[in-house]
């Protein structure tokens, strides 16, 4: 784990997610250079410092962006805006939900990305799922090489990260390679269902999966019969409750597996274990909907996969870093020991030799997630060569 800030763990998490987003280790430098000492103040004060630095290295970027635009070099100026809105998704990440500012920042970083894919012709299409009502916003990416209907894995958030996040680390590009389409989503209690809809979490996941299954089923180039799900972090808690319930998932992924969320949130409670943002219990309030810490912890004892695993009867793989600091590695061991009826069950934990040995492979995703691109392909019968 690269750890700029000796003392803040949730700040190298940051910086660490920037990186593997596609942030330049030049412009990292002189983004974290002053924060030095606001790296050890409190929450509120240290996590305006912060998103002081990187807004304004986005703003830099921006104007630079500009100049390429007046020239006609719209592949330079696409580029530029994808890294401005990587360092605003990751300063934005870290403030309070109520901290003033904070929506015009998320919606900013929205635009700035929307204009670095379209700039940079990417294969991603922005879609929309119908939802209670709403809307569930998505990133579409086509599998690359397919005549006919190609298979797609869906992919979603955990507790903190967006689609757009997703995106940057690099899985659905490696999936596209592979002949597989990716959908990545905003689910309820992320990303714009929580940040622009005030959609908050659930514990049954498979509510809003089943809707994205129908959805992806009404889709001409879409192979029903071959839609998987893979979700990060929480996702790992996510991701096998959906496929538990959801039996026209045709296999699973947990990219860092999260068996018994309850039991880590009593740990933290008692100070044991990493937080993954500042202002913490503010921010598991907001986005489970919970009105005060004792209505959270209630919400939180639903949010386990004991008594639900022997139901899912299709492949699952299960990751894990070694050296996870905030869920510890035995409930990796135990989602996969409880796949009793998977066909295919796989658990793979990421040591010092593949790297990704921290939370979600944070801190090398690349390995990790060349892995989950091949065993999905292989899982759903596309190319791995």
């Amino acid at each position: 784990m690269f750890r700029y800030f000796p003392t803040n763990y949730v700040w190298n998490l940051s910086v660490d997610l920037a990186i593997e987003m596609g942030a330049r280790i030049g412009e990292i430098e002189i983004m974290c250079a002053p924060l030095m000492e606001a790296s050890r103040q409190p929450d509120a004060a240290g996590t305006r410092a912060f998103r002081e630095t990187w807004s304004r290295m986005a703003d830099r970027l921006c104007e630079l962006a500009g100049e390429d635009q007046s020239r006609g070099w719209m592949l330079s100026a696409g580029e530029k805006y994808n890294r401005a809105a990587t360092y605003l998704l990751t300063c934005e990440r870290l403030q309070a939900h109520d901290a003033p500012g904070r929506i015009e920042l998320y919606r900013r970083s929205l635009d700035l990305f929307d204009q670095g894919v379209r700039l940079s012709r990417e294969n991603c299409e922005r879609v929309e799922i119908p939802y209670e009502g709403k809307h569930l916003l998505a990133l579409y990416v086509r599998a690359e090489g397919v005549r006919g209907r190609a298979p797609v894995l869906v992919q979603v958030n955990g507790l903190d990260s967006t689609k757009e996040m997703k995106y940057r680390v690099g899985l659905p590009m490696w999936l596209a390679r592979r002949g597989v389409s990716s959908l990545i989503v905003d689910q309820p209690g992320t990303g714009e269902a929580l940040r622009l809809q005030g959609l908050t979490a659930r514990f049954d996941s498979e509510h809003w999966a089943s809707r994205v299954v129908d959805w992806l089923e009404q889709r001409d180039e879409v192979d029903p019969k071959r839609i998987g799900l893979e979700g990060v972090s929480l996702g790992g808690y996510y991701c096998p409750r959906a496929v538990a319930f959801e039996p026209r998932f045709a296999c699973g992924v947990s990219w860092g597996a999260n068996h018994d969320w309850r039991d880590v949130q009593k740990k933290r409670l008692e100070r044991e274990g990493d937080f993954p943002v500042p202002h913490y219990w503010a921010h598991v309030q907001w986005v489970w909907g919970a009105k005060d810490l004792p209505d959270f912890m209630r919400i939180a004892e639903n949010v386990h996969l004991d008594g639900i695993l022997d139901r899912i009867r299709v492949p699952f793989l299960v990751t894990h870093g070694e050296k996870d600091s905030q869920i510890p590695l035995k409930w990796a061991h135990r989602t996969y020991e409880q796949l009793v009826n998977s066909p295919k069950r796989e658990l793979k934990v990421f040591t010092e030799r593949e790297g990704g040995v921290q939370h979600s492979s944070f801190d090398n995703s690349i390995n990790a997630g060349q892995y989950i691109a091949d065993w999905v392909a292989e899982t759903l019968q596309a190319r791995t060569a």
